[in-house]
């Protein structure tokens, strides 16, 4: 499939500013799925807080919960469109599911409401709430691994357009995640949930009706493997795919169920990441060479610091939103701008620096003077540190009324940024070189196991911010609070960092 739709490309005329046409379809597919995700995420830890009243742990557990299942259930869905449905079929149910799963949120019910010292909620909205989430969680699994696939079958194997073909990819993945805030928090906050949800959804839709349009445009790429075999009767009529299909329901059902045991998904992760850290180390010792041993303890460690990055810089859609919106001056330049809207500032900053940093690396690598993966790890957690450290400082500079000048913030999400883009770009490109070939695929499942377990544990963290609101807001609790906590978070992360900085040239070393 990949080397027919590499002859294709090369025909005159079929191609698009130098890149597959098919391209168009997958950036525009992606920004919509993009802008309808980060728009719920957006909104949803003021959703808990505000419209069914969940105090603030509570909230930050249901928001750990959902990051978790998001992103351990890609593992799945992108296996069985490696060895089943192909990418082109696990995108189309991915987008169905997301599309239901976003209109669902549009679904608000009777708010909560407080009454003798009981909160009150509408038992059938909240159902509807943990249903939508969970047809969300299934449609990014079935979806988020499989359109990056497709991305790549556009190219052959030697196509030196590729890479620049991904980075026009993850822009409209960024410019998705710019919109969504910016819109779709603004609607949601202003003049009800259910119109920025309901905005959220319009865009997945026309996510998949951009996807469905452009499919002749795709030239073949993401068809089921050969051997599939999809039409092959199983039960009762039931042939293989439209088995697949159910099962994705069951999954849904499942997710649903999970969705309302916090402490299940935290049991789950603790267990399988143990069991992971002691398969692979015993691995590493039993059936490696030397050289191969060194990689993957080096690759096992990264991912653990890894952790530590990601369960910090996630405190974005959770203790860090819910600080914007009780602790941050909002009025800017006569205007009223909405907590939730500041979820775009990462992904704009990532589409203003990631080329400085793109041309970075290799102006340093000329040089000799361009850091190893691992000290550009420390680089990244150092730097989420010093984004909170600025909370920290702007927190003591605010006046009376409590409230933060917002270029605090902003300073904040663009060290956060920066970090990132240390340390994001290279994860991948990491697992897949120090990996053994045997278990490449085994190690990638662990990076993304890594990534679930860094949400569960930011709903950790931002649960320990917890603001008691029962009564109604105290703006200077809420202020010391955060203050508290974001000072600790930068003491651990710089810590962690300088840590990792010491130890990478040895980590380096054993990286041959």
């Amino acid at each position: 499939m990949a080397v027919g739709a590499a002859a294709a490309v090369l025909v005159p005329g079929k191609d698009f500013l130098g890149h597959p046409r098919g391209l168009v379809v997958l950036f525009f597919a992606e920004m919509w799925e993009r802008f309808s995700f980060y728009g719920m995420r957006a909104l949803l830890i003021f959703y808990l807080t505000e419209h069914f009243l969940f105090d603030d742990a509570i909230s930050a557990g249901i928001y750990a919960t959902y990051g978790s299942l998001v992103y351990l259930m890609p593992v799945v869905g992108g296996m069985v469109a490696d060895r089943y449905l192909g990418f082109r079929k696990a995108v189309t149910l991915g987008a169905v599911l997301l599309c239901i799963g976003h209109f669902g949120m549009a679904f608000e019910g009777e708010p909560a409401r407080a009454a003798d010292g009981a909160v009150l909620r509408d038992g059938f909205a909240l159902q509807v709430f943990y249903l939508s989430l969970a047809f969300i969680i299934m449609g990014v699994g079935f979806l988020k691994s499989s359109i990056s696939n497709m991305v790549g079958a556009l190219y052959g194997p030697d196509d030196s357009r590729r890479d620049g073909g991904f980075t026009l990819f993850y822009m409209g993945i960024n410019l998705g995640a710019v919109a969504a805030g910016l819109l779709c928090g603004y609607l949601g906050q202003t003049y009800g949930w259910r119109y920025g949800f309901g905005l959220a959804g319009v865009g997945m839709l026309a996510g998949l009706a951009t996807f469905l349009g452009g499919r002749r445009l795709l030239l073949g790429v993401g068809e089921p493997p050969a051997g599939a075999d999809l039409r092959r009767a199983l039960v009762a009529g039931v042939n293989r795919e439209w088995a697949i299909y159910l099962l994705a329901l069951v999954g849904v059902a499942l997710a649903w169920q999970l969705m309302q045991h916090h402490g299940v998904v935290g049991a789950l992760l603790l267990s399988a990441g143990g069991a992971v850290v002691v398969g692979v180390i015993w691995f590493s010792l039993a059936r490696c060479t030397p050289v191969e041993r060194g990689r993957m303890l080096v690759l096992l460690t990264l991912t653990a610091f890894s952790v530590v990055f990601w369960a910090l810089f996630e405190q974005a859609g959770s203790s860090m939103n819910l600080f914007t919106n009780r602790n941050v001056d909002l009025e800017m330049a006569g205007l009223e701008v909405r907590a939730s809207q500041f979820q775009s500032l990462n992904p704009l900053f990532i589409i203003l620096l990631a080329p400085l940093f793109a041309m970075l690396w290799p102006l340093l690598a000329r040089r000799g003077w361009e850091p190893g993966t691992p000290a550009k790890f420390g680089l990244g957690i150092v730097q989420v540190g010093l984004g909170f450290g600025v909370l920290v400082y702007g927190a003591s500079l605010a006046g009376e009324d409590k409230l933060v000048a917002a270029g605090w913030l902003a300073l904040a999400y663009l060290l956060h940024t920066t970090g990132e883009l240390c340390l994001s770009p290279v994860g991948l490109s990491m697992v897949t070189k120090l990996s053994v070939a045997r278990v490449a695929g085994l190690m990638m499942g662990v990076w993304f196991l890594s990534a679930s377990a860094s949400h569960y544990v930011a709903g950790w963290i931002a649960a320990g911010a917890s603001v008691d609101t029962s009564e109604g807001l105290d703006r200077a609790v809420s202020l010391a609070t955060y203050a508290d906590t974001f000072a600790y978070l930068a003491l651990v992360a710089v810590a962690v960092g300088a840590l990792l900085l010491a130890i990478a040239p040895w980590l380096r070393r054993h990286m041959h």
